[in-house]
């Protein structure tokens, strides 16, 4: 039986195939409203389908389009399109989010997949973080840069006081659209910043693949760094931004 990290690996190149060699504007119309509160286009919904299809059997999948799929006793939190107006745009920054907790609620396996490039990360239970691509036989360990120059601000286009705050403090920053892909890729970069309320579907994974870096999870915001001094710097910006 195919283990749990090589099913999904297998999950997110089907969806990569159907998304970009496969692609038809049909995979753009809109449909009802998903249990993540946002509305599922058929591409959503495809690329859920192929999640259920390849991991199901491992547990209760949890999925942003369709809620609650299946039984067992582990569950799988998905995400099966992260940086959907991303895809339908055009703009190659969208993938997919996959966590999966034992029955005591630990998690034992994280993996995001920008499904645009191929870039794969994946963060098992007791292992460090492995960085690779998803057609390649190999990962690696997440190295991170030495010295990055920017950040990324999530919802910065519905918070332009703390944007304005970033500006006037000198940090430089860009707003993807796709917050498990940016929280994967925090170590890159000087921080990740989410302004607002975050959603099991979006950061359970990209949590996970933070692991060793600095991190603050409040009800209105959640900050990555490789710093306390960064983070201190940043929770006093959204503080006085949303007070």
């Amino acid at each position: 039986m195919t283990d749990f990290t090589e099913a999904c690996i297998q999950a997110n190149r089907e969806i990569a195939q159907q998304l970009k060699e496969n692609f038809h504007f049909s995979l753009l119309e809109k449909g009802e409203r998903g249990a993540g509160g946002d509305v599922s286009s058929r591409a959503d919904l495809l690329a859920e389908e192929i999640f259920v299809r390849y991991l199901g059997s491992f547990g209760t999948i949890e999925s942003e389009e369709s809620g609650v799929i299946g039984e067992g006793e582990s569950r799988i939190i998905i995400d099966p399109l992260d940086g959907s107006a991303n895809f339908a745009s055009g703009f190659p920054y969208y993938g997919t989010s996959v966590a999966l907790l034992d029955h005591t609620g630990r998690l034992r396996e994280a993996q995001v997949c920008n499904v645009a490039n191929g870039d794969l990360f994946i963060k098992k239970d007791q292992e460090k973080l492995s960085v690779g691509n998803l057609y390649a036989a190999a990962l690696s360990p997440q190295l991170g840069m030495s010295d990055p120059e920017l950040g990324l601000f999530e919802k910065a286009y519905a918070n332009p006081l703390i944007a304005a705050g970033l500006l006037k403090a000198g940090y430089k920053f860009r707003s993807p659209g796709a917050t498990a892909l940016s929280l994967a890729y925090a170590h890159n970069v000087q921080f990740f910043l989410f302004v607002g309320q975050s959603r099991i579907y979006d950061v359970v994974a990209g949590l996970a693949i933070c692991e060793g870096l600095e991190v603050s999870v409040e009800e209105d915001y959640v900050i990555v760094s490789h710093s306390k001094n960064i983070t201190k710097k940043l929770e006093a910006i959204v503080r006085r931004s949303l007070a």
